[in-house]
């Protein structure tokens, strides 16, 4: 079990649901020793990684949580991993771990809405929950999990879809599962590949290219793009719709393209799948497009594309189809 801070590590003076708490401030031998059952399921090895809300992630975050529960993975004596994590970017670091990890093993990562000092918090029951599906025969081959609110989802589809609701998470086409009096009742599986199926190992990775997201909205100007191309390698712009792109961002985004960089259109609605050659010329413009990834998703998925096929624009597409 390894911590990384967030809510599910948080303390507040009040036991009201309420923000006024700090965040991330208790060690994840802290937050265990609340759950005296665990003791009954499993044996657990606890250690702090990173002690810091997961809004203040970044690639560097990523690369070594990634390496660390890999090496852990690796360790015969070891079952599966369990992440505490907070609930901003959860999604975002459950997939990348389950776009790079290479082992069947699960890996669940898990947060909380509320936290342990608040009335009704949902940070002891969601890591209990999360040790019943990490011990679980079934979870085994599913790539990484998120459990919260008695919901197993995959990573990849997974997206945090509310700011303070104990319901906050939230998969488009469902989740995979549920824990039900103690034990996870699987009813489908993730169907693109993931973990030993993909074509990276986050063993070989070093570093990530850098992708920036740029939302669309009815008064964007021209001038965003020439800023972000300046020093990145890949552009998600979450558009309007179905990835619609104003005129007025049309040209900037086409010489962008030329100049190298890759320009992928997504949608801001969070939900649906962008069609190529659709709202825009995408062969034209030698831009990509998402399949159903959301922006944060589609960036994750891009870093790695590029970081394997750097400027093959096919391959890149590719990825998205893919996984």
């Amino acid at each position: 079990m390894i911590g990384t801070g967030g809510t599910i590590a948080g303390r507040g003076e009040s036991a009201a649901n309420t923000p006024a708490y700090a965040c991330s401030v208790l060690g994840i031998d802290e937050i265990l020793s609340a759950i005296p059952e665990a003791a009954a399921l499993a044996s657990f090895r606890v250690e702090q990684l990173l002690q810091i809300g997961s809004e203040n992630f970044n690639n560097d975050h990523l690369l070594k949580i990634g390496k660390r529960i890999s090496d852990v993975l690796k360790d015969d004596d070891v079952d599966g991993v369990i992440l505490t994590h907070g609930t901003d970017t959860i999604e975002e670091t459950a997939y990348f771990l389950h776009l790079t990890l290479k082992s069947p093993k699960p890996v669940v990562v898990v947060g909380s809405m509320r936290p342990p000092s608040a009335m009704s918090s949902d940070a002891s029951l969601n890591l209990y929950d999360a040790i019943l599906v990490v011990i679980h025969p079934a979870s085994r081959g599913k790539g990484t999990l998120v459990v919260a609110n008695d919901e197993i989802h995959t990573a990849r589809d997974v997206m945090k879809t509310n700011s303070f609701k104990l319901e906050a998470f939230r998969s488009p086409y469902g989740a995979l599962g549920y824990v039900v009096e103690g034990e996870p009742r699987y009813y489908r599986k993730p169907s693109r590949d993931h973990t030993v199926r993909t074509e990276w190992s986050i063993d070989a990775l070093d570093s990530l290219p850098k992708v920036d997201i740029v939302y669309a909205y009815g008064a964007l100007e021209q001038e965003v793009i020439g800023t972000v191309a300046a020093d990145a390698r890949g552009l998600i712009i979450a558009g309007t719709g179905n990835g619609n792109i104003a005129a007025r961002m049309v040209e900037p985004l086409r010489a962008a393209a030329r100049d190298g960089l890759h320009v992928v259109r997504a949608s801001r609605t969070g939900n649906g799948v962008v069609i190529r050659n659709g709202a825009q010329p995408d062969d034209d413009y030698g831009w990509l497009v998402v399949d159903d990834q959301a922006p944060q998703k589609a960036r994750i998925l891009l870093m790695l594309a590029i970081s394997s096929h750097s400027d093959d624009r096919s391959a890149l597409q590719a990825a998205f189809y893919r996984y």
